[in-house]
């Protein structure tokens, strides 16, 4: 079966940045399964497998835009620190659930200054283009529950 729209696909992948070091890799643990074309992947992954089959073996490299987006700074601002007193042991680097104006969104601390703090809303990995090597190790129909749930039951999936 060939991957396509509504099909589940396992892949294995090793995601690498510019200079080649290692974000993150499922080949030491169990391969990622996902549902094709309903936006579970970066959109510039899901193109590049689209069309592939089960044994395929590729390497794609994403620029920003096709991966996580170019970096916003927008979505970059300060807040004063007792707007955040809820948070118990408040740190740089921690992720917290935000209300935005576009529904909830998660942000990140990047900075603790006096009493102001920063919070980026972009993804970690916005503004970095991406290099993935990829080996799909299954393509099949997805069942009528996957396809109304948007996504993957079983193994890899959601619902163990």
């Amino acid at each position: 079966m060939t991957v396509a729209r509504d099909s589940i696909v396992t892949i294995h992948y090793t995601l690498r940045d510019d200079a080649g070091t290692i974000i993150d890799s499922s080949t030491s643990g169990e391969p990622l399964a996902y549902l094709h074309g309903r936006g579970n992947l970066v959109p510039g992954l899901e193109r590049e497998l689209a069309g592939k089959n089960a044994g395929d073996k590729l390497s794609v490299k994403l620029a920003a835009a096709d991966g996580y987006g170019e970096y916003d700074k927008q979505l970059v601002q300060q807040v004063a620190l007792r707007s955040l007193r809820a948070v118990s042991d408040l740190k740089v680097g921690m992720r917290l659930q935000a209300q935005t104006q576009h529904g909830p969104r998660t942000v990140t601390v990047t900075r603790i200054a006096g009493d102001m703090v920063t919070l980026d809303g972009n993804h970690p990995l916005a503004g970095k283009n991406l290099d993935f090597e990829i080996e799909i190790t299954a393509v099949r129909a997805a069942t009528q529950e996957e396809l109304s749930h948007g996504h993957v039951h079983g193994a890899g999936g959601h619902h163990h």
